[in-house]
């Protein structure tokens, strides 16, 4: 049984009655979200996400391009009316698409076949006190030391745990408020103004050959972009 998403304009839980009806003869679990990408990243995680088309397609595109930019491991699948098919081209990033009419058979199908075509990859789990190494930076939890081309940065404490939390979760988008809750802690009541802040300060530090490292995802947060690994030596830059 899949754990689908559908994301609409207005989150409207009879959304799924208009939008496309043939969803609820399908045995499926289904969330109904605002067309917001970052409503995905709370809850039970999508195996595939059906973005609503039919009516705000210039909202939707944007969506879609948000996702794809997010990296998610759910296939995400488009639903057009016939009128809006002539807005689908190279800009849409979507694995497939659907229109409202469409039957229980054809839908099934469609699901399947989207479902087939990504199949994720689980990160092994980094052990506690391990060096995260990425590219060239390399963040030593062990000694509390980050270094970058083989110099050491001078950062302070929320900055080494911000990067050290980003660099851990290589290729996953965090929201800030996610990120606020993991480095600062439940008990901070700052906004999320302070995530950028320091995004800011890390990407200085870091040096314009490595900012971009940190990727921001508009309205949603942030993914640290660059490959991790566990590495056995962190004075040593290959």
């Amino acid at each position: 049984m899949a754990e689908l998403a559908l994301l609409t304009p207005g989150g409207a839980p009879d959304a799924p009655a208009t939008v496309l009806p043939s969803l609820e003869l399908l045995p499926h679990r289904l969330r109904v979200l605002d067309l917001e990408p970052a409503g995905l990243l709370s809850g039970p995680p999508a195996t595939i996400v059906l973005l609503d088309a039919t009516s705000a397609l210039v909202r939707a595109r944007t969506v879609a391009r948000t996702l794809a930019a997010m990296q998610l491991d759910a296939p995400v699948v488009a639903i057009f009316s016939e009128g809006g098919l002539a807005a689908l081209d190279d800009q849409w990033p979507v694995a497939d698409f659907v229109l409202p009419d469409a039957g229980p058979a054809e839908l099934g199908a469609r699901l399947s076949r989207a479902s087939l075509a990504t199949t994720p990859e689980t990160p092994d789990p980094t052990p506690v006190g391990q060096a995260l190494r990425a590219g060239d930076v390399v963040v030593d939890e062990a000694s509390w030391t980050v270094r970058a081309g083989g110099e050491p940065l001078d950062l302070t404490y929320r900055e080494f745990e911000l990067l050290k939390f980003l660099v851990g979760q290589p290729g996953r988008v965090v929201t800030r408020e996610h990120l606020l809750h993991e480095v600062w802690g439940t008990d901070y009541y700052g906004g999320t103004r302070t995530v950028d802040v320091h995004i800011r300060r890390l990407r200085a530090k870091l040096g314009p050959e490595r900012e971009s490292l940190i990727n921001t995802i508009r309205n949603v947060g942030y993914r640290f972009s660059g490959p991790a690994q566990q590495s056995p030596d962190p004075d040593v830059v290959e």
